[in-house]
């Protein structure tokens, strides 16, 4: 583990959260992780309190220009004791994937599963102790040049901090209603579909304000050539069950985020001997598939929701129900199983958890 600079807050944050209304990301715990990147390295960084940054200026370039990238992932109490991080590796590895597409440079992978651990250490009030709860760990790293010119900044900051949360959507596990986007897209080929960076959810903003509008929670994006093909859904990435066998479609075209909990279903989809494939898909495959009795489940996975069902979608006038608007057989294995090793209620033969004793 890493020793880190620790300076100790005065007055916890603890009260201020309402455990019995925690929503998703609405309230922070007392420590934020902070490391600093100038004259071409990053320092060693420090813990502090949370709350804000003063330094900021009105010309700083990130505000200007976006150049900016975050993660999400997550730590449970586990059963036995103590709180387990589901595959932090893996955020550290995409986090300067998303870097490199930026300018951003890479921060130790190493050091920065140790800055989360020792954050956490520190945090530990904060973890809820509801079984479907979790603390919610935000690494984000930011440009800190003060510049007006399309440039990269020659200085970073990563900031990482906490927040105990509930279910990302308000229905649970319940399925969530779905609307297929044909008046906007989000990503193109080459462009910044694989990068998490701000930029990629700002031009989700007012599509995903009209669904809800509507009264849909998440809009599922197609491609941004042919808008026939399907890419993945604002907050998660999205799966079908047709026919009994499990499609998603593939990274390899840069528009699709490389989701964490997206690769650990298929492991387990591997391990269970479920039929799987990475393949376009076509939304008009999916709705005749619905048509002519194949379309089984759809599904969505990521960090926020883990597992969310989906129980209908809108494409254009037309709306399908998928299940009876009930949760699939698959989802809820899927559910239950990734949920299981998160919690240390089932074991954690891939060493996915990275444990930390209490």
């Amino acid at each position: 583990m890493g020793n880190f600079k620790v300076t100790k807050v005065r007055n916890s944050r603890i009260g201020l959260v309402d455990w019995d209304n925690l929503g998703f990301g609405r309230f922070f715990s007392d420590y934020i992780f902070v490391a600093d990147y100038e004259h071409g390295k990053w320092n060693d960084g420090e813990i502090v309190p949370y709350g804000p940054m003063t330094d900021i200026e009105p010309a700083n370039c990130t505000l200007h220009y976006g150049q900016t990238i975050f993660e999400g992932l997550k730590a449970f109490l586990d059963v036995k004791g103590g709180v387990n991080i589901f595959r932090p590796d893996q955020n550290a590895k995409r986090l300067n994937r998303s870097g490199e597409r930026v300018c951003i440079p890479p921060f130790n992978e190493y050091r920065f599963v140790d800055s989360i651990c020792e954050l956490i250490k520190l945090d530990y009030a904060f973890v809820p102790k509801v079984r479907t709860h979790s603390l919610y760990i935000r690494p984000v790293v930011f440009g800190t040049g003060n510049f007006l010119g399309v440039h990269s900044s020659d200085t970073f900051r990563l900031v990482i901090m906490t927040s105990p949360v509930a279910s990302y959507y308000k229905e649970g596990l319940n399925p969530v209603k779905i609307l297929v986007s044909h008046d906007f897209v989000r990503a193109v080929r080459g462009g910044l579909g694989m990068a998490k960076t701000a930029a990629n959810y700002a031009a989700s903003l007012l599509a995903g304000k009209n669904a809800k509008e509507a009264g849909y929670a998440q809009v599922l994006w197609l491609d941004a050539v042919s808008q026939e093909f399907v890419d993945e859904v604002g907050a998660m990435n999205i799966m079908f069950v047709i026919n009994d066998e499990l499609i998603t479609p593939p990274l390899g075209q840069g528009t699709i985020l490389a989701g964490v909990t997206r690769s650990t279903v298929l492991t387990l989809a591997k391990e269970f001997g479920i039929k799987f494939s990475e393949r376009t898909v076509s939304i008009a495959e999916v709705f005749e598939a619905h048509h002519n009795g194949t379309l089984q489940e759809v599904f969505g996975t990521g960090t926020a929701a883990v597992i969310s069902p989906v129980g209908l979608l809108k494409y254009k006038g037309d709306i399908i129900e998928i299940n009876e608007q009930k949760i699939g057989h698959l989802a809820q294995k899927f559910y239950d199983t990734i949920s299981g090793i998160q919690c240390g209620e089932i074991e954690d033969k891939y060493n996915w958890n990275v444990h930390i004793d209490m």
